[in-house]
């Protein structure tokens, strides 16, 4: 029989039953320092929008010179999503067709001032683009057609005896427009001009008649002189350039500053008055006009004397310089 002593004769191994220390595994950490912090932002990876990857963050550590780069944890998932942006779309060609010509277009005057090498440079473009058309038969797409288009360039010699009205002392050509409505089938053309004492417009309603596919005829029916709204306050530059000539008017201040009263009251009168219409009867008050080039904001038509116009929509960033 086993003996207390015999029992004691075996070796007995104590078990603490105090839990080891849990040790931690800290995430990684990457130590940038000034050097190659800039090189960090180099670099970059697209992710799937379904890829749920570790953020991260930049720390600094100690002085500004050392940064450590450090997993971002998110409480509601601990990970973050990183989505990657659409890319911008490229260029087609006939949006660099476009701003090429409305490069071109620049201190042109809206053709008046151009040179003979600006103009051919104007034209080939405008050959190249309406190569590209993508509107065929823009008289069978009249909604492209509707709307405010502001002239920004032509060849119609007819107009540049009004255009070289902006050259004159005081007076300045605001804008020169054609609204088309193509469910009532008119154009209205339309021509602002300003000066130190007022601005008025002159317009011209005409119907139109679809042709072709390209090609509408245009048929002058009256001609409206806007009633002219005359400023309350009158402001006359320093001087203006007539024929090469420096014209000083600052001794005309004092006369302007004495007729100012006289001035607002008269402005209140006329500026009250309907515009004056008068009709057209010409038998050669029509034209026909052919569109060569049409999308949601850029329009060219060539007329029936081989002039070109180059239009843009109204609210277009074209417009914007």
């Amino acid at each position: 029989m086993t003996t207390v002593s015999t029992f004691n004769s075996f070796t007995c191994k104590t078990i603490s039953t105090t839990p080891k220390p849990q040790t931690t595994t800290k995430s990684p950490i990457t130590r940038l320092t000034s050097k190659n912090i800039n090189n960090f932002s180099k670099y970059s990876i697209t992710w799937s929008n379904h890829l749920s990857i570790p953020k991260f963050k930049l720390r600094a550590v100690g002085d500004d010179s050392d940064y450590e780069l450090v997993p971002e944890t998110n409480d509601s998932e601990g990970v973050g999503t990183a989505v990657a942006e659409p890319p911008k779309p490229e260029p087609t060609e006939t949006d660099i067709l476009k701003k090429a010509l409305i490069d071109s277009l620049y201190g042109t005057d809206r053709g008046l001032k151009a040179s003979s090498e600006t103009r051919a440079e104007i034209i080939e473009l405008i050959t190249q683009l309406e190569a590209k058309n993508p509107t065929p038969a823009p008289t069978e797409a009249l909604t492209l057609l509707n709307g405010k288009w502001i002239l920004a360039y032509t060849s119609f010699v007819g107009l540049f005896p009004l255009l070289a009205r902006g050259t004159l002392p005081l007076v300045k050509v605001e804008e020169i427009s054609q609204t088309i409505d193509s469910e009532n089938l008119t154009v209205q053309n339309s021509v602002q001009f300003s000066g130190p004492l007022a601005t008025t417009s002159l317009s011209t309603n005409a119907k139109f008649e679809v042709r072709s596919p390209q090609r509408v005829q245009i048929k002058f029916e009256e001609g409206i002189i806007g009633t002219p709204q005359l400023t309350d306050s009158i402001v006359l530059p320093e001087d203006v350039e007539f024929l090469g000539q420096k014209i000083d008017l600052s001794p005309l201040k004092g006369l302007i500053t004495s007729l100012q009263d006289t001035a607002s009251s008269v402005a209140k009168t006329i500026s009250n008055g309907p515009p004056l219409k008068f009709p057209i009867t010409s038998d050669n008050a029509q034209s026909w006009l052919l569109t060569t080039y049409l999308d949601e904001e850029l329009r060219v038509s060539r007329g029936d004397a081989g002039s070109v116009f180059v239009l843009i929509k109204e609210g277009s960033s074209l417009l914007k310089p």
